[in-house]
């Protein structure tokens, strides 16, 4: 199963090469992907409808119980050959809906694929976290897809729209299913649904994660109040509409609430909620879609009120009413499906989609108006079709007394629904395909066969299920089963109805139908609507304009420009909230402290970073309050070395002094005094968000020292870090082996940050090394022919003889230092972020000596490069951890004999760590670059421009 996930995926990436080489013909290829799915899943039927369900299960997080846990019972076998049978007839349609070479038909052909994928791991998803993760992927997938034609603002608008009211549902489903999987004990959604079904279950403390859940659902299903946003999502092309929002996607939320039923169908409020909204969406999609011109938007409609019908079955929680819900998902995927692809057709052929102006297209297009007829006539429940068969259904489960009491009038609501159903679909033939007198006929170009095939194919298929509906019924039944039956007569779906009130409320329904559906009577009708100014969509902008609204005058309230208001509020904020909480709770009397130093040389330390705190609050130069607080940090530095944790000590203090060369070539930019701007009331103001901040720090790390209960996870590092990665070192082996991951997401964090810098300072790109477009260099008899430095040659005369001889004398030691502490660090104090630190200081020197020319003549080599190449090789090792039997980023240690060396032992750790020290030193000299040399470059010019005369 995974590796049919896997194949989809390859062929996404693929798919762009594909589109290059092969055009539009390359969703032929692609088609194959989706195609073998099916042939697949068509194998494992005999094996699953016997109740052998296939399953595979791989380790994801271990350490939380999370497998990447897939399962194919009945119910995922019918879903998936749906997302597998029609994902493969859609591609098929693509190759010839799209124009050869048009724009971006290599991302939409992988992005598709990928949807294809992403929907299939979705249905077969055993996990609730993994469930979520499949379904936040077709959420991302569908916007990209609904925004395919970026250049058109309706598009932009309508994928933003999809993306936040889907993505917010799926947030809130997964708050559900976490509260769910807490009560089940398990993730497992098959062990999940056994839990609540058993009489273990305890529903009554489930309400809001069965709400959370639903608010899932009926976003991704499109049902009131979230309707909104499948009818905009129409500016997609066809073939989205066709698989994504009529046989895919928007089922996504049906299966969810078909999956969960057996389990949570008798939890409050389940039956009232779904009930509610979806025979509201039914009925307002139904006459929503009379009131349309534009034929993809009276589908639209249509499919939302479809929609809200097949939850409402779904979620009934009864035998019977789950037989009519999956048997109605089948049918809407296939006459949606081809109905939508049928419109595809008439636009690209006739040039527009507006039924207002289209006549005469059934005489001259038999074949498509025979597979487009076919479609609506099962859309309104028409015999022999599918779709007649799953509404009779429906009826007779309503009958059987789905939904208890409420039965009934739900029953009289769904007549008036299938009312409004055959309408719209009498609308839609008579729109597409009906001659109409006084409406000029459009010009047509007969479709290809290869354009025709797949709407043909569902159209007949819609046909062929419902004649053939007993052998579908063994694949639609044993879901079906698991759920309890309140009727003595179980229901069975048949094509030729018995007698009775069913097929009575049918032709009742199939008669006003009719009627309703002609265009004279549905347009006065839908004329005088009474809720024509109440619209979600509307409302949904309001809110949206209102929320940003509100965040610009939190932000001029809050973001004022000031940097001690911001602080002011950012501290307020934590003062009251987790303040608060402390002071409330009894953590504070639970704080038990047994010493208050190891050493009188931690107090004194202590004692030196409180001094220099409290002159730094006195000192009015920039330059020297900087200092000042660089010695709170050398201070704690000092407390880590007397601890016993050398390495944090010498990662401090190389930090501290990192952070002082940045901070004073910022202050270059700025005055050198600190402006007298304080009063005694700002002081007052200042000390009363200081103080309570300071001791609500000191409070919560008294109580988190003091609310541990379980023996710290470190404690058994010292023991782990030689047997696991091969050093004695524990601090290194935590960062490259232990938390390596870890470090890959502070590196990467590392790498967003210079690039971040640079772009703030460079007004093109980082400039490269050494400095170009800047005078050659004059030798002169006063210039040094080498010089202590190699840009001694430029001849500049503000150099400094005892700095150069210094740094010509310093420089190679601290390289040799940094070097030092890279390959020893995994056994000694040291490793790549304390090496690339130093080598960083090195750097310093020679620019503080030599200026840009000297740090261009020290790294000839652009910043980003060595950021990008450390990045690199962190990662590479993990890939080279899998070639050697490992998993990722596991150290492997290679011993061998080297002639002069002797025996060497070799962790594969050490390339990680290159690739740290090289992102520090680039992180360093692109500090340098931006706000020193970079700066430097702009100040010479300015006064080179102020000096030449205009």
């Amino acid at each position: 199963m995974l590796v049919l996930v896997v194949a989809h995926a390859v062929a996404a990436l693929a798919a762009p090469a594909l589109v290059r080489a092969l055009d539009r013909r390359a969703f032929l290829v692609l088609a194959l992907v989706p195609a073998a799915a099916f042939v697949w899943i068509l194998a494992q039927l005999p094996g699953v409808l016997a109740g052998q369900p296939v399953e595979e299960d791989v380790p994801w997080i271990p350490a939380l119980g999370v497998d990447i846990a897939m399962r194919l019972d009945p119910l995922a076998a019918t879903v998936s050959l749906l997302v597998t049978g029609v994902g493969a007839l859609v591609l098929v349609y693509c190759a010839r809906y799209f124009s050869a070479g048009a724009r971006g038909l290599g991302r939409f052909a992988g992005v598709l694929t990928a949807f294809a994928g992403a929907m299939l791991a979705l249905v077969w998803s055993n996990d609730v976290f993994v469930l979520y993760v499949c379904w936040e992927l077709t959420t991302v997938f569908s916007f990209l897809l609904v925004g395919h034609d970026a250049h058109k603002r309706a598009s932009r608008a309508a994928a933003v729209q999809a993306l936040v009211v889907t993505a917010a549902g799926g947030l809130t489903m997964l708050v559900g299913l976490v509260i769910l999987a807490e009560a089940a004990g398990t993730s497992r959604l098959d062990d999940l649904v056994a839990y609540f079904a058993g009489p273990a279950a305890t529903p009554a403390a489930l309400t809001a994660g069965v709400v959370c859940v639903l608010v899932g659902a009926i976003t991704k299903s499109a049902l009131v109040p979230f309707h909104f946003w499948l009818p905009s999502a129409m500016a997609a092309p066809t073939p989205v509409s066709a698989y994504l929002h009529a046989a895919a996607m928007v089922k996504a939320g049906v299966y969810l609430v078909l999956r969960l039923a057996p389990g949570l169908a008798d939890v409050e409020p389940w039956r009232p909620l779904v009930a509610t909204l979806a025979v509201t969406t039914m009925l307002l999609g139904g006459i929503q879609a009379l009131r349309q011109h534009d034929l993809k938007l009276v589908l639209a409609h249509g499919t939302v009120s479809q929609l809200g019908f097949m939850v409402l079955l779904a979620g009934a929680g009864t035998r019977d009413a789950a037989l009519a819900a999956l048997g109605l998902v089948v049918a809407h995927a296939m006459f949606k499906a081809c109905l939508f692809l049928v419109v595809g057709v008439i636009d690209r052929k006739a040039g527009t989609r507006d039924l207002r102006e289209l006549s005469g297209l059934g005489r001259r297009a038999p074949v498509l108006a025979t597979a487009g007829i076919l479609g609506a006539a099962s859309m309104a429940g028409l015999p022999p079709l599918l779709g007649f068969v799953t509404k009779e259904g429906a009826f007779e489960a309503f009958l059987h007394d789905a939904y208890g009491p409420a039965a009934v009038p739900l029953l009289a609501l769904v007549v008036l629904g299938s009312v409004l159903t055959v309408a719209y679909s009498t609308r839609f033939v008579w729109g597409a395909f009906w001659r109409k007198p006084g409406v000029e006929e459009v010009s047509w170009q007969p479709p290809g066969a290869l354009f025709a095939t797949a709407p043909v194919v569902l159209g007949f298929a819609g046909l062929a299920a419902g004649v053939g509906v007993s052998a579908l019924a063994p694949l639609l039944e044993p879901y079906a089963e698991t759920l309890p039956a309140t009727y003595p007569a179980l229901l069975e779906l048949a094509v030729i109805p018995s007698v009775g009130v069913a097929l009575g409320l049918s032709v009742l329904a199939v008669a006003l139908g009719f009627v309703v559906g002609l265009p004279r009577v549905s347009a006065r009708l839908t004329s005088r609507h009474p809720l024509s100014g109440v619209r979600a969509e509307i409302t949904w902008r309001g809110v949206v304009h209102a929320l940003e609204n509100t965040s610009l005058r939190v932000t001029a309230l809050t973001q004022r420009g000031s940097l001690p208001w911001i602080l002011s509020t950012v501290f307020a904020v934590l003062v009251i909230g987790p303040g608060l909480v402390l002071l409330v709770g009894p953590e504070l009397g639970e704080v038990r402290i047994d010493r208050l130093a190891d050493s009188p040389f931690q107090v004194l330390a202590a004692v030196i970073g409180a001094a220099c705190a409290i002159v730094a609050t006195r000192v009015r130069r920039r330059l020297g309050a900087v200092l000042v607080v660089g010695g709170v940090g050398y201070a704690t530095a000092l407390i880590f070395a007397l601890a016993g944790a050398p390495d944090v000590a010498l990662t401090q203090a190389l930090v501290e002094t990192a952070t002082l060369v940045v901070v004073v070539l910022v202050l270059r930019t700025l005055p050198r005094d600190i402006a007298d701007r304080d009063t005694p009331r700002r002081r007052v103001r200042r000390l009363i968000v200081a103080v309570p901040v300071g001791l609500l720090m000191t409070g919560l790390g008294a109580v988190a020292l003091a609310a541990r209960s379980a023996p710290a996870v470190s404690a058994a590092y010292p023991a782990q870090a030689y047997g696991f990665g091969a050093g004695a070192n524990v601090v290194n082996v935590t960062l490259v082996d232990i938390r390596a991951w870890d470090t890959m997401g502070e590196l990467s964090v590392i790498v967003a940050a210079a690039t971040g810098v640079a772009s703030l300072v460079f007004l093109h790109r980082r400039s490269g090394a050494p400095p170009r477009g800047e005078p050659q260099p004059v030798v002169t008899p006063t210039t040094r022919a080498g010089g202590w430095l190699r840009s001694a040659r430029r001849g500049d005369d503000d150099r400094v003889l005892l700095l150069e001889v210094v740094t010509r004398l310093v420089f190679p030691t601290m390289m040799v230092v940094s070097l030092y502490f890279l390959f020893a660090g995994h056994n000694a104090p040291g490793g790549g972020f304390a090496g690339g630190l130093v080598a960083g200081l090195a750097l310093v020197v020679r620019y503080v000596a030599g200026g840009r020319y000297e740090l261009g003549e020290a790294v000839p080599v652009d910043a980003g490069l060595l950021l990008g190449l450390g990045l690199l090789l962190a990662g590479g090792t993990g890939v080279g951890a899998l070639l050697l039997g490992g998993e990722v980023l596991q150290t492997a240690v290679i011993e061998g004999y080297v002639p002069v060396l002797g025996n060497v032992k070799f962790v594969t750790s050490l390339i990680f760590d290159v690739g740290v020290y090289l992102v520090v030193v680039g992180l360093v000299l692109d500090v340098l670059r931006s706000l020193g040399a970079e700066l430097d470059r702009r100040r010479v010019a300015a006064v080179t421009r102020q000096e030449v005369p205009s």
